[in-house]
């Protein structure tokens, strides 16, 4: 009972994350002088010849820790309980696998220099870590939300995955579609789409709202 207790509770550390990564990319900018948050990307903050890197890794060392302990215990979570359907948490474990590949792979392959034309092998790993992350949230998304359709029961987790896909996909055609001016505008859609959907989970650990809505859609 004590385990399962803590196990809710860290559901907390999906808020945490949120709010760390929202005050590291609206408060680094002081630390960057002439950053311009509606043409650069959120990555440039934390580049390493950015005048910001020490504010940012500062303000986001909980969202570090916590954006992977989240889905993590998310995942141990729905895989004990036999939570919902197989498909359902397989949506879960690749989301927690995309975090994992997110935290792990950017901290390996940071940009070099921030507003700068990708050359480097570490700048090539740093974009290779991008796609897989890219990847494994759309299919994450993708089945989370088949898996919450296919069911009866209550679809709020559906309509969350649901808006987080539409974030991702407002972020990535808008790259391509505004004007460089606005670029940052746009990607920050992206960014924030799967930090907010582990808020999300965390909250539904938080609250024990997996099994409150999933008791009759349990699998064996």
């Amino acid at each position: 009972m004590k385990r399962r207790k803590l196990i809710h509770i860290l559901g907390l550390t999906g808020v945490i994350a949120l709010l760390s990564y929202t005050a590291a990319v609206f408060l680094s900018p002081l630390a960057y002088p002439g950053y311009n948050a509606l043409a650069q990307a959120v990555s440039d903050l934390s580049a390493q010849n950015a005048p910001s890197r020490m504010l940012w890794n500062t303000l986001a060392a909980p969202y570090n820790i916590c954006s992977v302990v989240c889905p993590t215990c998310v995942a141990i979570y729905v895989s004990q309980n036999k939570i919902n359907t197989k498909l359902f948490r397989t949506g879960v474990y690749l989301f927690c696998v995309m975090n994992w590949v997110s935290n792990i792979g950017y901290t390996m392959f940071p940009l070099a220099d921030s507003g700068k034309e990708i050359t480097t092998f570490g700048e090539v790993g740093h974009i290779v870590v991008t796609a897989l992350v890219v990847i494994l949230s759309v299919a994450s998304l993708v089945a989370l939300i088949v898996a919450a359709f296919r069911k009866s029961g209550k679809k709020s987790i559906g309509i969350w995955a649901i808006i987080a896909l539409m974030m991702m996909l407002v972020g990535a055609v808008g790259q391509q579609a505004v004007p460089p001016a606005y670029f940052g505008a746009v990607e920050r859609f992206s960014v924030f789409a799967a930090v907010g959907f582990n808020a999300v989970l965390g909250v539904y650990l938080f609250t024990d709202t997996f099994e409150k809505n999933n008791n009759t859609e349990k699998t064996t």
